[in-house]
């Protein structure tokens, strides 16, 4: 989601990303498809999950993860970004046997209200927006993850946002998937920086 980068969230993004303990749900390479879908298509619906919310019932305006359910489906679990750069703490259930599939950070842009704009701009924009990123973080049961910079996920194709809608759209970011869930406690630390916006996420899962 698109925010303003400020001194204060970087240090806390930062201070998320500390070395220590064992992997306990496996990372998903980014090319391997995910439930009999490309990832880069998973990031079109998470997309479309995010925006199908009204402000007040959206997981991602959620301060504590009590919206974490809302509109989740089949064996892929979408977990929110934030709105703005503080550090955001959730709490939720999840289905044992999901796979998670989630932003560290992302953008979307869309057609002007008042205007056609061709995919290939808006593919564009999504990309100038999302640059190299200045740092990407997701730790599982203290378990920190390198290599984040390959999962960029990037529209090849627009898609529109919501059945009823027309507005086309086009993302671009970086999204990981990990999975299938065991059942047990997990603690996720997840977020990114890039010149223009900036997120640091926690997540306490119970799975069972």
């Amino acid at each position: 989601m698109q925010f303003n980068l400020t001194l204060a969230a970087a240090a806390l993004l930062l201070a998320l990303a500390q070395p220590a303990a064992a992997q306990t749900a496996p990372l998903i390479p980014p090319t391997k498809p995910v439930a009999g879908a490309s990832q880069e298509e998973w990031s079109k619906r998470w997309w479309r999950w995010a925006l199908s919310f009204d402000d007040e019932d959206s997981p991602v305006a959620d301060r504590d993860g009590r919206l974490c359910a809302e509109g989740q489906s089949g064996p892929v679990w979408f977990l929110a970004g934030t709105y703005g750069t503080a550090r955001t703490v959730r709490s939720c259930r999840v289905p044992a046997g999901k796979t998670l599939f989630f932003p560290l950070i992302n953008y979307v842009t869309f057609e002007p209200d008042d205007a056609d704009e061709s995919c290939a701009s808006l593919k564009k924009r999504a990309a100038e927006l999302t640059p190299a990123p200045d740092a990407l973080v997701l730790e599982v049961n203290g378990k920190r993850f390198s290599g984040l910079a390959a999962h960029r996920q990037a529209t090849r194709r627009c898609f529109r946002i919501a059945d009823d809608d027309d507005t086309l759209a086009a993302g671009n970011g970086f999204y990981v998937a990990l999975g299938p869930l065991k059942k047990g406690r997990y603690t996720l630390n997840f977020g990114g920086i890039l010149p223009g916006m900036s997120q640091a996420v926690t997540y306490t899962l119970d799975v069972d």
